[in-house]
């Protein structure tokens, strides 16, 4: 039995130009690209830190 590895969707709502480079290279870094692209990636403490510190930019869906 094959244990369903836990997941999260992001999708990128507000453009990163204009803010600290730091903030969009964690965007880059979850695979985020143009406004509305939606990334889905595994539910990880690594990548929930790295949604809160761009929490302003991307929507959990």
């Amino acid at each position: 039995m094959a244990t369903q590895k836990k997941t999260v969707k992001i999708k990128l709502v507000r453009s990163p130009i204009g803010t600290k480079a730091d903030h969009r290279a964690t965007v880059r870094g979850l695979g985020l690209r143009k406004l509305n692209s939606v990334s889905e990636l595994e539910d990880t403490p690594a990548v929930r830190g790295m949604i809160d510190k761009i929490d302003y930019l991307v929507a959990v869906i």
